[in-house]
């Protein structure tokens, strides 16, 4: 091929593509608005990007700030543990004639368990008290003598000695019907330790002997054990920064603590086709409260961690020894807080910000000065006004001056995240399972 038709056909394929783009053109400003160019419209050109007021507007969803007293919490891994837990055991020995509870049976302290063999300890009682009725009668005898000596010793019939050791005789007989007495009262105990009675309120654990046995007080397993369910004690762990902040949480009232609600078994349900939204809904139950009972004396040094405990009424039975529970703290409280959502906190080169969206549907880039955050708000000291609407999605497209379309956000009431209230904070994990601030 020549070099002049080469060139032609080069001609010819410029001319193609420049008549193309003259018509393409042609059509973009005719089919834009009045007022704008073709630029303005063209698909990659985002409306919040060219200045104020400039672009087309961007959707986004506001949330006003409220002011109001912002309960902050810590959350914790707590274990369920009796207040008090005793195992039922014999203390004598023989033969368990009589059991007279129930597993699982709830009992009062008092009650009566189980009986034992009784009838050797009622003849020892029985020999006790003989012994201390024949030495009482030696007793009476000695003391009528020694008032018949100390007559005859004014009339000169007896010597002074024989009424000293007749006093003496008294005396002894005296001491032997007090060692007849102390026999007498351990007799009666031996034979009420027979009938075996509940200590402490509470719940009988599973039976550890049936009646027939021979029982005595080395035995290692017990006849039961009961423990007390109501109320009810969470040991958990804390990190040793949060001691202080507990402390004088604990000086100004009562510590609420409440368990984190756990989905009820056997509520949840399996959405079907055409099934709504609310049948896959699961049900939660209402959160265990209780306080604060005390804290340890010690911090842990290999965890840096201070062991709880709290105490909890458990009149529903909820908790469960042994059973391990998510626990939630109410630590601190910040009275009169201005509170957004954290969502519509974003962080710059000069720090944290927040799109405030104007009266003119434009939104303004404002820096915020921030106090305590949780996972799901963060408390506004400076920048911000009660009342005042912030961008809580969308904003990433958003720069100073954008136009913006509010649109009402469609959560569904009281779907707070799970941590809201909680503050957020480096997760630390105690090495045997503890809280997390």
């Amino acid at each position: 091929m020549s070099r002049s038709r080469l060139l032609l056909l080069l001609l010819l394929v410029l001319g193609a593509g420049g008549g193309g783009y003259y018509l393409w053109k042609q059509r973009q400003e005719a089919a834009a608005p009045a007022g704008q160019s073709a630029a303005q419209t063209a698909p990659g050109a985002p409306g919040g990007r060219r200045g104020p007021g400039g672009g087309i507007p961007i959707p986004v969803t506001l949330a006003a700030a409220a002011q109001k007293d912002l309960v902050l919490t810590l959350d914790a891994l707590g274990t369920v543990q009796a207040l008090n837990s005793i195992t039922v055991r014999s203390q004598v020995s023989g033969q368990l004639m009589e059991v007279r509870f129930q597993e699982g049976q709830e009992v009062k302290a008092g009650e009566i368990l189980a009986r034992i063999d009784d009838r050797t300890y009622a003849a020892a009682l029985a020999q006790a008290e003989a012994r201390k009725a024949y030495d009482q009668a030696q007793l009476e005898n000695a003391r009528a003598d020694l008032r018949r000596y100390q007559g005859l010793l004014s009339a000169s019939g007896v010597t002074r000695q024989q009424v000293d050791t007749q006093r003496a005789q008294v005396a002894m007989y005296e001491a032997q019907v007090a060692q007849d007495q102390a026999a007498i009262d351990t007799a009666r105990a031996q034979l009420d330790y027979t009938t075996i009675r509940a200590p402490i309120d509470g719940r009988i654990g599973l039976r550890g002997v049936d009646a027939g046995n021979l029982v005595s007080s080395g035995d290692a397993t017990g006849i039961v054990t009961i423990t007390q369910m109501r109320p009810i004690a969470v040991s958990f762990t804390l990190p040793q920064g949060e001691l202080a902040r507990l402390r004088r949480a604990m000086a100004a009232g009562p510590v609420t603590v409440e368990t984190l609600p756990e989905p009820v078994s056997g509520q949840a349900t399996t959405r079907g086709a055409g099934a709504p939204p609310a049948a896959a809904a699961v049900a939660r139950a209402e959160p265990a409260r209780g306080t604060v009972l005390t804290i340890d004396n010690q911090i842990e040094a290999t965890t840096g961690t201070v062991r709880v405990k709290a105490v909890f009424p458990n009149d529903d039975m909820r908790l469960w020894p042994g059973a391990f529970v998510s626990l939630r703290l109410a630590i601190e409280t910040v009275p009169g807080a201005i509170v957004i959502p954290l969502v519509a906190v974003q962080q710059g080169p000069n720090g944290p910000y927040a799109f405030v969206a104007k009266p003119d549907n434009t939104v303004e880039q404002r820096p915020l000065a921030l106090g305590a955050v949780t996972l799901a708000e963060a408390v506004v000291r400076e920048g911000l006004k009660p009342g005042e609407q912030v961008v809580t999605s969308g904003g990433l497209r958003l720069n100073n001056g954008s136009r913006i379309v509010p649109a009402s956000a469609e959560a569904p009431a009281g779907a707070a995240p799970p941590g809201a209230g909680a503050e957020r904070r480096p997760r630390r994990q105690a090495a045997n399972g503890g809280g997390t601030p």
